[in-house]
């Protein structure tokens, strides 16, 4: 890629998310900001369905024949043509006169417009039923709830702001996204995510992975592949993770499409507005709502070749209080549950068994999970003997939203090579941005680079064999291998022993001073 075009890039994004900050700026004041998230992200969503299922018929028509055909133009009756084809292709369907477009013209002048957002929303979602989009369609509206008072007190205040929304998303220059060199949608999305989730502390973050820690997940599990079958994230949160694949890889090299499981509807739709906003056909993902835990989905499904996932930290879950459990495919083959109040390597365990033979998983840890002992040590223990463990990676501290602690990678492998464990430090490996520390491009290639080699580096990288960390109590926390740079200053003994030397003999001379002194006042007063 070029220079020109990295540039172009940057400024188009620059500008991007200035007008975004400002609009979050100009409208949050009469909504709570987390609150205002749902309808900045809804709007955004409802306009990139419209101008992407235009520019679908649109091109067809065109290409039939018709060079100036424009869906928007059209009556709601003659539009009825399409329907069935456009719902079997794109999963929904929308009415010309209920497109964004179309509405955002008329919002001013319709003193019903809250009613007729709800019945335009009601409209998209019903035109996906008994179609096979319509468990990835159903529900996407539920969290922009036009006749909240959220958004003002009385009917008139609340169009007041909905009209400023609609306007405020219509003005945003995402040109035509086939045209624009940057995902100009999904963009968008991302920045509002990172924005509102940097400021609105752990309630914002804990459903957001930061976009440079996704990409690097990413590219180790893809690591020497130039496609996969299909990836999965069984705590998907907004997707962020999961579509960072379609970066990386590209959306036509995951053959099989995006599968991930949320237990909170609200990030659950969030997940699947963000898996349309990044142009996914809901043919290509599988985003299931429920508690992985419990009551796994894509269970039936083919095993998968990458899976990352940014479990919750140390949650409780039901463990051995369930006493089915025990015996789930899942948990036992390491013959112990996690405990009950620490679910991070019952998520381990549930990535490692949906991992295909081939497959590479990248997990964001707790740090305990590494060297605590009981059930969780017998975990570790069954995932050193069974060679399944690839690499330990410990990141720097201070770089999720929502928590300062230092989390670590642990990365999952069924075919390995070699029976041993790669251990990375990357703890120092940051630049501080804002109030947060980040991975710049230079850290997650020097990371990366270290995965890829699997050679020793001193306070940087040491491969380790299973026998050694099985000596060591199946402790796997990066600083038991990997030693850290002395930043104590080296002393020469022979010079402080000289030194002292000097120093009893001058303490002694000051001693016969101060005596001789002493017994000349004494004198005096004599």
């Amino acid at each position: 890629m070029s220079n020109t075009t990295n540039t172009t890039k940057e400024q188009e994004r620059s500008q991007l998310h200035s007008t975004i900050w400002r609009i979050a700026n100009d409208l949050r004041g009469s909504v709570d900001g987390w609150d205002f998230k749902q309808y900045v992200l809804g709007m955004l969503f409802y306009r990139f369905i419209s101008e992407n299922i235009t520019n679908h018929i649109n091109e067809q028509e065109r290409k039939a024949g018709d060079p100036n055909f424009d869906y928007a133009t059209l009556s709601d009756e003659k539009a009825e043509f399409g329907r069935l084809e456009t719902v079997n292709d794109k999963g929904f369907y929308i009415l010309p006169s209920e497109l964004f477009v179309n509405v955002q013209k008329r919002a001013k002048g319709d003193v019903d417009l809250n009613e007729t957002l709800s019945r335009v929303f009601h409209n998209i979602e019903a035109s996906a039923k008994g179609f096979d989009s319509e468990d990835d369609i159903k529900g996407l509206f539920d969290d922009l709830d036009v006749n909240s008072n959220k958004l003002g007190a009385s009917v008139t205040r609340r169009n007041e702001n909905l009209v400023k929304l609609l306007d405020a998303i219509g003005d945003l220059a995402l040109g035509n996204y086939s045209d624009n060199t940057i995902d100009a949608f999904g963009d968008a999305y991302e920045y509002l995510m990172t924005m509102y989730a940097s400021n609105a502390g752990k309630s914002g973050g804990e459903f957001f992975t930061p976009q440079e820690v996704s990409e690097l997940l990413a590219e180790i599990t893809v690591l020497g592949k130039k496609e996969v079958n299909k990836v999965y994230d069984p705590a998907c949160g907004s997707g962020s993770l999961l579509l960072k694949f379609a970066k990386v890889l590209g959306k036509d090299k995951v053959r099989q499409g995006f599968y991930g499981q949320e237990i909170n509807i609200t990030t659950y739709n969030l997940c699947r507005i963000n898996m349309f906003l990044h142009d996914i056909n809901f043919s290509n993902f599988s985003i299931a709502h429920g508690d992985t835990l419990i009551d796994p989905h894509h269970m039936d499904d083919e095993p998968f070749d990458a899976i990352v996932s940014n479990p919750p930290y140390s949650i409780k879950w039901e463990g051995d209080a369930n006493p089915l459990l025990i015996n789930d495919p899942r948990y036992s083959p390491a013959g112990v549950l996690a405990p009950k109040s620490k679910a991070d390597l019952a998520f381990t365990m549930h990535i490692l068994s949906w991992l295909s033979t081939t497959g590479t998983a990248a997990i964001v840890e707790f740090p305990g999970v590494l060297y605590r002992g009981g059930a969780e040590g017998k975990i570790r223990k069954y995932l050193i003997e069974n060679n399944f463990v690839d690499c330990v990676i410990q990141l720097p501290p201070d770089l999720f939203f929502g928590t300062s602690i230092a989390t670590c990678v642990i990365i999952l492998k069924k075919s390995k090579s070699e029976n041993s464990t790669l251990f990375i430090d990357a703890s120092k490996e940051f630049v501080r941005q804002g109030n947060k520390n980040k991975l710049s491009e230079e850290n997650r290639t020097k990371i990366l680079e270290a995965y890829s080699k699997r050679e020793d580096v001193e306070h940087f990288v040491k491969l380790v064999a299973n026998e050694q960390i099985a000596e060591n109590d199946y402790n796997i926390s990066v600083s038991s291998y990997v030693e850290q740079v002395d930043t104590r200053e080296v002393i020469d003994i022979v010079e402080l022993n000289a030194e002292i030397e000097k120093i009893v003999v001058r303490q002694s001379e000051l001693r016969t001073q101060i005596d001789a002194i002493v017994t000349d006042l004494e004198g005096a007063k004599k």
